[in-house]
């Protein structure tokens, strides 16, 4: 029986800031609006690994850090990652399938395998690619994928319910496009299949962040 998700467990929001500094404020005022603080690349290297674990003492954080090295460091990194709180994690699917295992096999739950990067035109390779990806977070132990919102239909389509999908390059109607390529909205998107989305702009360059998280738990639930 699945558990009962309320619209903000599909929401993730990005927290593409430059120091932990400037990010604390977002978790203190969306901490009870969205499902999970998403922490980059950028943050995770300017504020370090024990901002990780501040965020994770009351909050779900999706560590993204996709991890592309060979096979046992891929795993020791993972498992620090655990160590650290992390309620999910991403792993580059270039890195093959013996990495996807190390990381499967050092974080357990919630790895999560990337598969084209959004910022990556769409064509007829890429969809192929994504699936092609996608069996291979199945067949490693992974608990889901990422993912752009064009090919979430394909995959729920080919795999059914068994992957955890995670869409970044979210826009609400209206909002710049900016590097992404391969955009949809969260309505789109979650009808399409999708179990989580990432969205980081539209809300941390609003006005009210709280109220563009709103607005999009608000299309979530319709």
């Amino acid at each position: 029986m699945k558990t009962r998700r309320e619209p903000k467990d599909f929401l993730a929001f990005a927290l593409d800031l430059p120091t932990a500094e400037a990010a604390r404020p977002y978790v203190q005022q969306l901490k009870d609006h969205v499902g999970y603080f998403k922490i980059g690349l950028e943050l995770f290297i300017a504020a370090g690994p024990g901002f990780v674990e501040e965020v994770a003492e009351e909050n779900r954080v999706f560590l993204d850090l996709k991890l592309h090295d060979i096979p046992a460091t891929v795993g020791r990194a993972s498992a620090a990652a655990k160590n650290l709180g992390a309620s999910l994690l991403t792993v580059h699917g270039s890195g093959g399938e013996d990495a996807a295992k190390a990381a499967s096999a050092g974080f357990g739950d919630g790895v999560l395998l990337v598969t084209v990067l959004t910022s990556v035109a769409a064509g007829e390779n890429v969809g192929a690619l994504v699936e092609s990806r996608a069996a291979m977070a199945e067949a490693t132990g992974c608990t889901g994928i990422v993912c752009s919102g064009h090919e979430t239909r394909r995959i729920r389509d080919a795999m059914g319910e068994s992957l955890f999908i995670v869409n970044p390059g979210i826009r609400p109607t209206g909002s710049a496009v900016g590097d992404q390529k391969r955009v949809v909205t969260p309505k789109q998107a979650v009808d399409d299949g999708a179990s989580l989305l990432v969205v980081g702009r539209p809300i941390r360059d609003a006005a009210d962040p709280v109220e563009a998280a709103a607005a999009i738990l608000r299309e979530i639930a319709g």
